[in-house]
C-alpha cells in the first residue's frame, strides 16, 4: 500500500473558480475495489467478441451521451470551468468518436485480414492472419477534457470498438462528471445485451498504481503528465509480464517561422499565435509552448502581445493545475536572458476569484535554458529569437519529440528553403502543421496524434480511427479447418 493510498476515502468535486468542495460522489478504491472492477471488467471478453453488438453498444453510449446533454454539460462545467460552448462541441465530439468506433467495430476492416492460401508446389502451408483483442484496457482519464479524453472518450470507444472492456480511472479534476458518463455507459451496455461491467471506474491515485499491477489488466491508454505517465510505464514494463503502455505525457509544439513570414505576415502570425496557445486558456495538449522566430520583427511580437492582453482572465482546470502553471510561469521568468513581454500572473475576478492570465516570454536562442524546453501547462508560450540558420538549427537539435510541429513559412519561398526545414521537424513531431495552428485535433483515419518520447510512450495515435490498433495483436492461423476458424478468415 503506498503512502497516498486512502481506500474508502471521499472524492471531492471542487469548483475551479472557486476553490470550494461542491460534493463527494465517489469513493477511493483499495486493492480489493480495483481487483473487484478488472476482473469483472474481464469476464466480459466473451460478451464483447460480438462485433455487431459492440458496435451496437457505442452506438447507443451516443445517443444516451446526447439526451443526457443538459446535465452532462452543468456537471462538467461545474467541475472545470470550461463553459458551455467549450463543453459542448467537446459532448458533439465525443458521440462523434463513439459512433465513427461503431462503423469501425461494425466493418471489421481494422482487423486487417490476409489469407494467403496454401502452394502445393512450394510446400507452403495455408497462412491466414487477423487481430485479436489483448483483454481488459485500463484508461486514465485526462483533466482537460472531461469527455472526449475521459471516461465516454476515445481510449474508452476504440478498446471497446476492438473489443476489450475497459476499467476507467477516473480523473480528480472530474470525478461526478466521470460517474455520470460512467453509468450512462454502463445502461447503454445493458440495453443492447451486454453486461454492464464491460466498462467500470476506480478512483484514486494508488488506485492507479493498482490498476496498472493488476494481471488481468492487458494494455494501459493514459493522457496527463510527464513525470505521472512516466512513472506508471515504468511499473507495466516492471510486471511480471509486462503489457504496453501507450501514454500521451506532454508537448511543447515547437512552431518555426521564417524570416519572410514574419516579414510579411506578422499580424496574421501574431494573432494567431495569441489564439492558439490561450485557446481553452492554455490547457489544450497541442498548445504552441515555444516559438522559433526571427529577430528584427517586433511587430509579429506586438501583435501577438496585444491579442493575448485581450483574453479575459479564466480558472484553469483546478487549483493544482493553477498553483503549478504560477509556479512553473514564475521560475521562468526569474531565468536569466528571458524578457517579460506580458506578464502571467493571479488576476482574479469577482466569479472566478481563482481566475489567471496569459503570459508571453522571449529570449535570445544562445540563451535559451533546458527548462524552457519543458511544456508549461497553461495560457504561456515563450519566444525564442535567433539570428541565422546557425542558431536556429542548434536550438532546434535541443527540442524533446512533440506531438506536433508547426512551420510557417511565404507562399513565395522556394522550396529550396522551406524543404530543409520540414526536415528538421520530421523527426520530432507526429504531426506537421504549415501555415496554420496545431491546436484541435480531427476524428479522422488519417489523424496522428502521437509523437516520439516525451510525447508519447509508443508510435501510435489516441484519436481517430487507427486508435483501434493498440487494443490488438495479430494473430495467424496455419492449416486451420474452416469449422474452426474465425469467421473472418472462412472462405
Amino acid at each position: 500500500m503506498t503512502a497516498e493510498a486512502r481506500p474508502g476515502a471521499p472524492v471531492p468535486s471542487t469548483d475551479p473558480r472557486t476553490g470550494t468542495v461542491r460534493a463527494h460522489p465517489a469513493r477511493e478504491a483499495g486493492p480489493a475495489d480495483v481487483h473487484r472492477a478488472v476482473t469483472a471488467a474481464h469476464r466480459t471478453l466473451d460478451a464483447l467478441a460480438d462485433r455487431p453488438r459492440r458496435a451496437a453498444l457505442l452506438h447507443a453510449a451516443a445517443d444516451l451521451l446526447d439526451a443526457a446533454r443538459p446535465e452532462i454539460l452543468a456537471a462538467a462545467d461545474a467541475e472545470t470551468a470550461l463553459g458551455e460552448t467549450r463543453l459542448t462541441g467537446e459532448l458533439a465530439r465525443t458521440t462523434h468518436q463513439l459512433r465513427t468506433f461503431a462503423q469501425t467495430a461494425a466493418d471489421g476492416g481494422y482487423l486487417d485480414v490476409r489469407i494467403d492460401p496454401a502452394d502445393p508446389a512450394t510446400g507452403r502451408p495455408d497462412l491466414r492472419r487477423t487481430k485479436t483483442p489483448l483483454g481488459v484496457a485500463a484508461v486514465f482519464a485526462a483533466g482537460n477534457f472531461p469527455l472526449a479524453f475521459s471516461v465516454p472518450g476515445g481510449d474508452t470507444a476504440s478498446a471497446l470498438a476492438a473489443g476489450c472492456p475497459v476499467v476507467v480511472k477516473a480523473h480528480p479534476g472530474h470525478p461526478e462528471t466521470g460517474e455520470l458518463c460512467a453509468r450512462l455507459l454502463r445502461r447503454a451496455a445493458e440495453s443492447v445485451g451486454l453486461p454492464a461491467d464491460v466498462l467500470t471506474t476506480v478512483h484514486g491515485f494508488a488506485a492507479g498504481t493498482h490498476l496498472v499491477q493488476h494481471p488481468l489488466t492487458a494494455a494501459v491508454g493514459f493522457t496527463g503528465s510527464l513525470r505521472g505517465g512516466r512513472a506508471l510505464h515504468d511499473l507495466a514494463a516492471a510486471r511480471p509480464r509486462p503489457i504496453p503502455f501507450h501514454g500521451e505525457l506532454g508537448s511543447l509544439n515547437p512552431v518555426l517561422v521564417t524570416e519572410r513570414a514574419a516579414a510579411t505576415r506578422p499580424e496574421e502570425i501574431g494573432t494567431g499565435l495569441a489564439a492558439s496557445f490561450t485557446l481553452g486558456h492554455g490547457q489544450y495538449c497541442t498548445k504552441p509552448g515555444l516559438v522559433l522566430l526571427p529577430t528584427g520583427h517586433p511587430a509579429l511580437e506586438k501583435a501577438a502581445v496585444t491579442a493575448a492582453a485581450q483574453v479575459p482572465a479564466a480558472p484553469l482546470l483546478d487549483p493544482r493545475i493553477r498553483d503549478a502553471y504560477l509556479t512553473g510561469a514564475a521560475h521562468r521568468t526569474a531565468l536569466p536572458g528571458v524578457e517579460v513581454l506580458l506578464a502571467p500572473g493571479p488576476a482574479p475576478t469577482p466569479d472566478a476569484p481563482l481566475a489567471v492570465r496569459p503570459g508571453i516570454l522571449a529570449v535570445a536562442a544562445e540563451d535559451l535554458h533546458d527548462e524552457l524546453l519543458e511544456e508549461c501547462f497553461g495560457p504561456l508560450t515563450v519566444l525564442v529569437r535567433y539570428h541565422d540558420d546557425t542558431d536556429l538549427h542548434a536550438a532546434l537539435t535541443r527540442l524533446p519529440g512533440t506531438l506536433t510541429a508547426t512551420l510557417h513559412h511565404a507562399p513565395d519561398e522556394p522550396p529550396a528553403r522551406t524543404r530543409p526545414l520540414l526536415a528538421r521537424l520530421t523527426p520530432l513531431a507526429g504531426r506537421l502543421v504549415l501555415n496554420s495552428w496545431p491546436t484541435g485535433v480531427a476524428v479522422t483515419p488519417a489523424m496522428q496524434h502521437g509523437g516520439p518520447y516525451p510525447a508519447a510512450t509508443t508510435p501510435t495515435t489516441s484519436v481517430g480511427t487507427t486508435a483501434v490498433h493498440r487494443w490488438l495483436r495479430p494473430v495467424t492461423y496455419q492449416d486451420t479447418p474452416p469449422e474452426l476458424l474465425p469467421a473472418e478468415l472462412r472462405d
